[in-house]
């Protein structure tokens, strides 16, 4: 509540008036409590960001010995390895006999090194699905990255992953020893 001295003396009347300062007093207490009430009304409606993730597809726990392996036509098939310093190498197909364009090459991260090679792998898989009259079955990504390559490495290819749509992708830890000397350069 706001609270006034006026500070009457009750002068003669033949002195002049003069005008007095005024002390005036504020109190604040119910401006503080409407403060508190509203960064507490604030806090708890606003919803606070959500870590963002990506659903992966994980197999099942049993595997069961009777199941025969699928046999995957090597056209549509591309593999990454990721090594140690940023290093990313693909080859289509089987590494000991890769299909037409598809010999191991190196290649950077981002829009003009991995994703541009998928882009356009992508589409020619497509084509090749339609022109052998098959249904039109899309791309398949295997990923290997190497004991020495970082996480980061592999989060950027599964957002490459997203990003170009590939429809079927998996992660494998299992290297063939070419694949090892190819890694390392050998």
């Amino acid at each position: 509540m706001a609270e006034l001295n006026t500070g009457d003396s009750g002068g003669g009347k033949d002195k002049k008036v003069r005008s007095k300062k005024q002390n005036s007093k504020v109190d604040l207490t119910a401006m503080v409590d409407l403060a508190f009430l509203l960064i507490t009304f604030f806090m708890l409606t606003t919803t606070l960001s959500k870590p963002q993730s990506m659903n992966l597809g994980l197999p099942d726990k049993q595997d069961d010995p009777s199941e025969k392996p699928i046999k995957v036509d090597e056209n549509r098939t591309m593999t990454i390895l990721l090594g140690d310093n940023d290093k990313l190498v693909r080859y289509v197909g089987l590494l000991a006999t890769p299909v037409a364009g598809g010999t191991p090459k190196d290649f950077t991260y981002g829009k003009e090194g991995i994703r541009a090679e998928l882009m356009s792998r992508k589409e020619s898989v497509l084509a090749y699905s339609t022109a052998k009259g098959k249904p039109k079955n899309g791309m398949i990504v295997i990923i290997k990255p190497s004991k020495k390559s970082n996480y980061r490495n592999l989060v950027d290819i599964l957002d490459e992953m997203a990003i170009v749509d590939v429809p079927t992708y998996a992660i494998v830890n299992e290297f063939t020893p070419e694949e090892t000397k190819l890694l390392e350069g050998k």
